[in-house]
Formats: structure tokens, C-alpha cells, sequence
């Protein structure tokens, strides 16, 4: 047990399947450790209704009721100022009043980002927070890709400071020790790319990062660096690509095996094996990511995330919660 009870603010109006999945993630999260309490934020009619589907400790879960929803349609800077009984809002607040440690969210991204910037704030000396989003690679570990769509029109010392926080981030929540951090890239040499990379490349070989130069759009996946720093409105074209790899396999495979009986068969005999290999790419495994440099913790999921994939970014906040993340980034940064 820890010596203080977390509390994590649910925005479970957020996401295409809010509040069913909301719910059924916070419930079997609760299975995994005994150290944490969960708020749902929502309406409290549904939420009360969806939680007796379920047998749980009501000592664990609490629910506030909010009024209103941030939908994936809605302008996230005007939805966030003017929507402010709202479930994702509501939540926010809480962790800037103490009332909840961390803010676990599944809904319009952007909104969730502006949300945590207003109503929780940045930590001292963050001029934007960054998104660092995972991305499967070749040696069976994450390449984080910072900054995945947080922002999408930053400068080189917005990069440059992507890049310390990632880093914190790894050492801190992954025990990874001086993790190496590349730079995206149209090619390795030094004097490729344009303004925003030669300018980022210039901050990060002066600094006591673990730079290893520029790095391509093959090399993420290969896991030639632990750090992938790019400008969100790249990052974000890298991160949905990559996320659409396996639906198109899938699809591949199922085509294949409706042109015959023998391609059946051998698709049939390799849906194992295929399955395991392939289940890395799956986002539910890991939840969602944290939005590093706000004064306090927020996870950001996806807008389909299943119950799995909801109880994951519980789980990731509570772990962040326990290794003081938001202490030891505020401390390198104001060295």
C-alpha cells in the first residue's frame, strides 16, 4: 500500500463507446491494485445505471455528475471555454483543486490537451506540453514519437524541450537510463531538413541529451532511437499511419483467404501465430499516453478505446502518480 490513496478524475463521457467502456475499464482496473480510488465524471443517471451491471467495491468509485459533452466534433479552444459543466472540464478542475491526482481521458484529444493547459496548468518553465505517443519497433520495446499531435505548429525550442521531457519521462516511469533521442528527419546528414530541424538539431547537439543525430521514417520502427522528436502536425501524420499498418494486414490476409480453399487453410494455420505477433501494434495494450509538462498528470486515450484499453490508462496514471512524475519533470526543468 501507498502511503497516500490516488484518485483518478474519469472524464467517462469521453470516447465512442462512453460511458459502457468507461465503466468496465475503471472496474476491472480496480482488480489490478487496491491503492487507488476512481471519480467518474459524467451524467450520473447513466453512470449510476451502467455501474450496476457490475459487482464492485463502492468504496472505490465515486461519481460526479456533469452536464454537458466535448464531442470529437467540437472546436477544442471554444468547446473547453464555453462548455464548462462539462464532464471532460468538470475533471480537470479536480486535478488542479487536488480533489483527484491525475485526469484519464478517451475524448476529443485536442480538447483534452487545452482543457489540462487552462484548468491544470503547466509546470514551471514548459512552453508547450508534448504528446509521447509509442510506437512498436523491431526490438520488441516502444520508440516514442514526441510530439504525436499536441501541438502542431511548435519551434525548435518546443522540440528541443519535447525531447527532455520524453527523456524524463523514460528514466522516470521505465527505469530507462539515458535514453537515446533522435531527431525526424529527410535524411541523417547533418545539414538536411529545413529551418525547424536545423535549428532543433543545433540546441540538441549542445545539451547533455543523449543525441544520436537525425533519424528517418524507417528507422522508427527499426528502433534506432529510443526518442523520435518531431513537430506535432508531422508526428501526428507519422502516428496515424503507423496505426493504420495493421487493419490494412488484417484486411490483406482476410482478401487472401477468400480467393480459395489452400489460402484459407494457410491463413488459417498462421491466424496463431499472426495474432501473437501482431498484438504489439495493438494501442489497447498500453492504454493511453501522458500529456508531459502539465502540472499534474493527464492520460489521453483513444477515441475507440475498449475496457482494456481504458483500465490501461488508469493503470499508466496511477503508476505515473506513484514515481512522482510531475515532481522530477519540474525539477530537471528548473535546474
Amino acid at each position: 500500500m501507498s502511503e497516500k490513496i490516488i484518485s483518478i478524475a474519469l472524464d467517462a463521457m469521453g470516447g465512442d463507446f462512453a460511458p459502457q467502456n468507461e465503466v468496465a475499464g475503471a472496474i476491472e482496473a480496480l482488480k489490478v491494485e487496491s491503492d487507488f480510488n476512481i471519480i467518474l465524471v459524467g451524467n450520473s443517471k447513466l453512470l449510476e445505471n451502467e455501474l450496476l451491471n457490475y459487482q464492485y467495491d463502492k468504496t472505490r468509485i465515486s461519481v460526479v455528475n456533469s452536464t454537458e459533452v466535448i464531442t470529437m466534433k467540437d472546436s477544442p479552444t471554444k468547446a473547453v471555454k464555453e462548455k464548462v459543466n462539462s464532464s471532460l472540464v468538470i475533471a480537470s478542475k479536480m486535478v488542479h483543486s487536488k480533489e483527484a491526482t491525475a485526469l484519464v481521458s478517451a475524448g476529443n484529444t485536442g480538447a483534452v490537451t487545452i482543457s489540462s493547459i487552462l484548468n491544470i496548468g503547466r509546470i514551471k518553465g514548459v512552453n508547450r506540453p508534448t504528446i509521447a505517443a509509442p510506437i512498436p519497433n523491431e526490438k520488441g520495446s516502444h520508440t516514442r514519437l514526441s510530439d504525436a499531435g499536441a501541438f502542431v505548429d511548435s519551434k525548435a525550442e518546443h522540440l528541443f524541450q519535447f525531447a527532455k521531457l520524453t527523456t524524463v519521462y523514460l528514466e522516470t516511469v521505465f527505469n530507462k537510463k539515458n535514453p537515446t533521442v533522435g531527431l525526424l528527419n529527410v535524411g541523417e546528414e547533418e545539414s538536411k531538413g529545413y529551418q525547424l530541424t536545423l535549428d532543433t538539431r543545433e540546441l540538441l547537439e549542445n545539451s547533455n541529451l543523449n543525441f544520436i543525430g537525425n533519424v528517418e521514417g524507417k528507422d522508427i520502427m527499426k528502433g534506432k532511437a529510443n526518442i523520435v522528436v518531431c513537430d506535432g502536425f508531422v508526428g501526428n501524420i507519422v502516428l496515424k499511419f503507423a496505426e493504420s499498418i495493421l487493419p490494412f494486414l488484417k484486411t490483406k490476409l482476410k482478401d487472401y483467404a477468400s480467393t480459395g480453399l489452400v489460402p484459407k487453410i494457410q491463413i488459417g494455420l498462421a491466424k496463431s501465430g499472426l495474432s501473437k505477433s501482431l498484438k504489439v501494434a495493438d494501442p489497447n495494450l498500453y492504454g493511453g499516453v501522458p500529456l508531459l509538462g502539465i502540472n499534474g498528470i493527464t492520460i489521453i486515450g483513444h477515441g475507440s478505446s475498449s475496457p482494456i484499453g481504458i483500465k490501461n490508462m488508469i493503470l499508466e496514471a496511477v503508476n505515473s502518480s506513484k514515481v512522482n512524475l510531475v515532481e522530477k519533470l519540474s525539477e530537471v526543468l528548473n535546474k
